[in-house]
């Protein structure tokens, strides 16, 4: 079909669309979707694409591969909003910002309990529990965590209160200080709680209210003569106002505030966000982001600041942003915010100032960002020339995959893939493979079965696992090698296959073929990568394989006894206090175990002693 046709197609279809808020989807001639996009009104905002007139580069080569589009309508722009968030993270369009899932980032979790504990988790579960954050990086979190519980005296142990209070004597840390001795027996609940209190104030970045809180019971125990009590929480207090002193004061006391810059260049782009809390920053993280993914600029900072604050439970009272917005769009995000919130938000770009100066320096932040990016990735790009150098490839390898079998004994036979793409591990693109075929432990038919399985996708559906890769490397030598190349030579698969050979010493020494092997010892930048890549995949297939085997363990015995499901093994377990006492029991006593009776414990008695006969 002619473009104009198409186009002309097109455009009379986005003016028979409405003037109401929805969600549209671009798709190409295969019908994958390639852009998701929102407006207020979606018929003005649709049949743009396809009128006459000049358009900019990036929009005129995407509406190029437009040959149909879906639409979804919505009640509220808000809505759609969060439509074209839930689509983007669906399909993943070429053209759309890549939104991180909310479940890969770090939360502080106070638990539900009558001596609650500080926790890291990934994951937010409707379980009573008060979570903080997300917060930008694992370490983030944990040294918030540990910094915390030293700081409040908190138990980090694994002993559960009350149940194992004066049950045995206190550890080391009571000792030192640095604990409150709630085994001892000698803290209150009430008074834990307390100590939770200011936990919880410095977690949502009010530490002055926890300090204020301290000095006024220091003072009030003084008064009574309590010298012992105020001591304590004069120790307490000196450590919050440490803590506080340590961090970058960057506004006055008072001040709570997202920050946010934008840098791009014709590399991609950056957002850099400051988190500051009563005028100190205790946080920041950067994103980046690639040229095709800003298509639309405002609409994908709108869509990533959407995603950001989505599940954020810490939202400040004001939020700087360096770049301007349209008045629509940054009314939309100020009304999201303060739904969100529960209060007024202000959204603000400012002109002048300290404000100003201050979203400077985060755009300062991300051109850094950017550029220490940009480094990178030509550093990566140097050594995927020299290592298609070195293999003789005809392509540069861009994305590489790479394989490895692990088992315990002829069980649990695993092989893990792992990805590698523009010098970067790529842990949502991994896959583990349970190899089913196999009679016992067998490397090489491992390897067939689970590269015959990767294979098969190749071309096939959408997404990263239809992708051909531009090398693949085994962890093993000629033999694994021989073997892969020969399937792929069976299923038409031109993928260039390679070893990766250790020495004595379980080092990498070299990477081989079938009959060859090249030495990459001398090049520190190649050898730096394979050693990376060899042991990730190592370190992976290794990691599935024991989870594979824990789920088994976890498993009981008992159960495999025809009337015995999971609760009822538990109950038998717990009634004789373990799996070794069930064995040692003799009819009778089996008898007696819940939900058990007579014929039951025959057979569990037949079970455990016809096999020892």
């Amino acid at each position: 079909m002619p473009v104009e046709t198409r186009l002309a197609r097109l455009l009379d279809k986005a003016n028979s669309l409405p003037l109401s808020p929805g969600v549209y989807l671009m798709r190409d001639e295969n019908g994958k979707v390639i852009y998701v996009g929102k407006s207020r009104k979606l018929k003005n905002r649709v049949s743009q694409y396809f009128r006459g007139g000049d358009k900019d580069y990036k929009t005129a080569r995407m509406v190029s591969r437009v040959y149909q589009f879906d639409y979804f309508l919505c009640d509220t722009e808000i809505e759609a909003l969060a439509l074209e968030n839930t689509l983007i993270k669906q399909y993943t369009p070429r053209y759309n910002i890549r939104l991180k899932d909310a479940k890969s980032y770090p939360y502080i979790k106070i638990t539900d309990e009558a001596y609650p504990r500080l926790v890291f988790t990934r994951a937010r579960e409707a379980d009573k529990g008060r979570y903080f954050g997300p917060y930008s990086g694992g370490s983030v979190a944990s040294t918030v965590i540990r910094t915390l519980n030293k700081t409040l005296a908190l138990p980090t142990c694994k002993r559960q209160f009350p149940r194992d209070i004066g049950r045995e004597r206190p550890c080391l840390y009571y000792q030192l200080g640095q604990c409150v001795g709630v085994c001892t027996g000698n803290v209150t609940p009430e008074s834990y709680r307390e100590r939770i209190r200011y936990a919880t104030e410095v977690l949502r970045g009010n530490s002055a209210a926890a300090r204020r809180r301290i000095r006024e019971e220091m003072n009030a125990a003084a008064e009574s003569e309590e010298f012992e009590k105020a001591a304590v929480l004069r120790d307490t207090l000196f450590a919050l106002e440490n803590l506080s002193s340590k961090q970058k004061v960057v506004a006055s006391p008072d001040t709570a505030e997202d920050v946010f810059g934008f840098y791009r260049d014709e590399f991609g782009a950056v957002i850099s966000v400051f988190y500051v809390r009563e005028g100190a920053l205790v946080d920041k993280t950067e994103f980046d982001f690639s040229p095709d993914e800003l298509f639309d600029e405002n609409e994908a900072i709108l869509a990533f600041l959407y995603e950001h604050y989505k599940n954020r439970t810490d939202i400040p009272p004001r939020v700087l942003l360096s770049f301007s917005q349209d008045e629509e769009d940054a009314a939309l995000f100020a009304s999201f915010l303060r739904e969100a919130a529960g209060r007024k938000v202000v959204v603000h770009s400012p002109e002048r100032g300290e404000l100003k100066t201050l979203c400077e320096l985060a755009i300062s932040n991300a051109r850094e960002c950017a550029a220490a990016l940009r480094r990178e990735a030509e550093k990566s790009d140097e050594v995927a020339l020299r290592m298609a150098d070195l293999l003789a490839l005809e392509v540069v390898p861009s994305r590489i995959e790479s394989y490895d079998i692990s088992n315990l004994g002829d069980e649990h036979i695993t092989c893990g893939m792992i990805v590698w793409e523009n010098g970067k591990l790529k842990p949502n693109e991994y896959r583990t493979f349970r190899i089913r075929t196999t009679e016992g432990a067998d490397d090489y038919a491992a390897m067939r079965e689970a590269l015959s399985r990767r294979f098969s996708h190749f071309g096939k559906g959408e997404g990263a696992f239809a992708r051909e890769p531009d090398l693949i490397l085994l962890d093993g030598g000629r033999a694994h090698v021989a073997v892969a190349r020969r399937l792929a030579e069976e299923m038409g698969i031109t993928v260039p296959i390679f070893g990766m050979v250790k020495d004595d010493y379980h080092k990498t020494r070299a990477l081989c073929g079938e009959n060859e092997e090249i030495s990459i010892a001398l090049d520190k930048g190649v050898y730096t990568t394979v050693y990376r890549i060899q042991e990730e995949v190592h370190r992976y297939s290794v990691r599935r394989m024991t989870e594979a085997k824990r789920k088994t363990v976890r498993t009981s015995e008992l159960e495999k006894i025809k009337g015995v499901g999971k609760e009822k093994a538990k109950a038998i377990l717990a009634y004789f206090g373990g799996l070794a006492a069930v064995k040692r029991a003799d009819r009778k006593d089996l008898a007696k175990a819940p939900g058990v009776g007579i014929s039951l414990a025959e057979a569990i008695y037949a079970y455990f002693h016809g096999k020892e006969n």
